[in-house]
């Protein structure tokens, strides 16, 4: 199970947030229901993890995303909980609270009420900012050398994770976005797909929307590690139906303005294959245009920062999705979202259109990212 680990590092704080709770309530018929409640909001996250890739899965959508909700909801109520009784702490030492004060039952009624809408309203929050798809803009100059264009408009998005579950307007509402923005080369940055079941009618539907989308010099790709959960000879249809040219390794001279690269997610590549180095695959790259290279993670900074990229951009991170988990993106990834440098390469990573299970966004924004490039 994803997290598995990590969920197992917190439970001690688990239990104690849940009898903090159940210790403010009064009768034995509020603690059994806080009880059963309890359980179940610490089995949904397992349950579900247990059963994504399984035909049960796709007939329960509606209850598949209650329990991936599950995981913030319990991690909030966690802060929460631990949150309160810390400030409890340092009013009592303070003695700016009474102990009499503490154990009215208006107080305690208070603080649970406090306890339980808080993690309920965050996670609210965080559903709302995870389908409100936004723009970011980044404007960065590179060398010209002997390109012919003064600009290009580069869209990029990435991390879709299309599943049954995913809302069935997303695909039609990213393409009409995209569409409005005039974009010289439209670029997706991998996980576009979750699951291993990669057909059916949801995934037509997302093909149609993708084959809507208008720019000058088409639509390029790159896959992500969670595209690698395809099975089968027709693990690919779906990017050719949806009309995007998937780069493997390789690279493409886009008209007399940049070269453009994709390398493959060392999670994508099947049994026995390997991916090439980011010294590989540009060293065939001829010197007369800039580059431009895509890459699903933003890592190996250290050899692309020495390589002849121009400009690189990535998804993957998703800004770790969750606060405060972010912060910890911030220790392993250089660039966890947002513009940045490696050597003399400029980097731009992106939150992603959607994430990777709960549909819960705290940290971070679901966007498209719009690059302006101008050739010095």
């Amino acid at each position: 199970m994803y997290m598995g680990r990590e969920i197992l590092m917190l439970s001690p704080l688990i239990l104690y947030a849940g009898l903090r709770v159940g210790s403010l309530l009064r009768g034995a018929g509020k603690r059994i229901a806080w009880a059963v409640f309890f359980v179940l909001l610490c089995a949904g996250y397992p349950l579900v993890e247990s059963v994504e890739y399984r035909a049960v899965a796709a007939r329960l959508p509606w209850l598949m995303t209650a329990g991936y909700v599950t995981l913030p909801l319990l991690l909030y109520l966690i802060l929460t909980v631990v949150g309160t009784d810390l400030l409890l702490g340092l009013t009592r030492l303070s003695r700016i609270l009474s102990k009499e004060t503490v154990r009215r039952p208006g107080f305690r009624r208070g603080r649970l009420l406090i306890i339980l809408a808080v993690p309920a309203a965050v996670v609210a929050f965080g559903a709302w900012n995870f389908n409100r798809m936004q723009i970011r803009e980044y404007a960065v100059e590179i060398p010209r050398k002997s390109s012919q264009a003064d600009e290009l408009t580069l869209v990029f998005a990435s991390d879709f994770h299309l599943a049954k579950r995913t809302p069935r307007r997303l695909a039609e509402r990213f393409a009409d976005k995209v569409n409005a923005l005039d974009a010289d080369l439209v670029l997706i940055g991998g996980d576009i797909l979750e699951g291993r079941d990669q057909s059916g009618e949801y995934l037509d539907r997302a093909a149609a929307a993708f084959q809507r989308i208008r720019s000058k010099y088409g639509v390029f790709g790159v896959f992500g590690n969670h595209d690698a959960f395809g099975r089968g000879p027709g693990k690919n249809a779906f990017f050719d139906k949806a009309g995007i040219r998937m780069l493997r390794d390789e690279f493409v001279r886009v008209d007399a303005a940049i070269y453009l690269a994709g390398r493959r997610d060392a999670r994508s590549l099947w049994r026995g294959e390997q991916r090439k180095s980011v010294d590989e695959l540009l060293e065939p790259i001829p010197g007369d245009l800039p580059i431009v290279l895509l890459d699903h993670r933003p890592t190996d900074l250290e050899n692309l920062g020495r390589s002849r990229a121009d400009l690189q951009i990535s998804g993957h991170t998703h800004n770790a999705q969750i606060f405060p988990l972010n912060l910890i993106a911030r220790k392993e990834y250089e660039i966890p979202w947002g513009y940045g440098k490696a050597g003399r390469t400029q980097v731009v990573v992106s939150c992603g259109i959607q994430g990777w299970g709960p549909p819960v966004r705290t940290a971070g924004v679901s966007e498209i990212v719009v690059v302006r490039v101008k050739f010095r």
